[in-house]
């Protein structure tokens, strides 16, 4: 873990473990994933994926993209849930909190949908932990010339 002198993680190592510990809260039964969308170091908004509020989850219902057999980075629409870089932007909204110039902390590399959202949404940076099936995803962040960031 990169640290500063004196001992403590650096920021991105900061807000990824924050992200990290979002994901234990996520109700899938594929991947847990966490987001957080930080500005000028201060968090303004965390999601995890999961069903949208008061609808059984996965764990209670089973997954139906496992009974369908769907592979990873398809097919996004075949799911009860949402994914966490949407519930983050939603909390956001939800609670009137801006976060265009904000950057996204992100236990995976979001998907195609999410991307397209974050671009919308006016996020600058995505850092991230894992990688993601999703080639397009790839694509449209550097055509929009998001920086993105693979943090350890």
């Amino acid at each position: 873990m990169p640290t500063q002198p004196d001992g403590r993680p650096d920021w991105d190592q900061y807000f990824m473990e924050i992200a990290t510990l979002v994901a234990k809260r996520s109700t899938c039964l594929r991947r847990a994933v966490g987001a957080v969308i930080v500005k000028d170091k201060r968090i303004l908004a965390t999601g995890y994926n999961g069903a949208p509020s008061g609808i059984r989850h996965c764990a209670e219902v089973g997954c139906l993209r496992e009974t369908m057999q769907v592979a990873s980075g398809q097919r996004h629409e075949l799911c009860r849930g949402i994914h966490a870089e949407q519930n983050a932007i939603i909390q956001a909204a939800y609670h009137g909190v801006p976060i265009q110039g904000a950057n996204l902390y992100c236990t995976n590399l979001p998907c195609s949908i999410c991307t397209k959202m974050l671009i919308n949404a006016g996020i600058k940076k995505i850092y991230y932990r894992s990688g993601y099936a999703d080639e397009l995803s790839k694509e449209l962040i550097e055509e929009a010339e998001i920086e993105l960031i693979k943090v350890r």
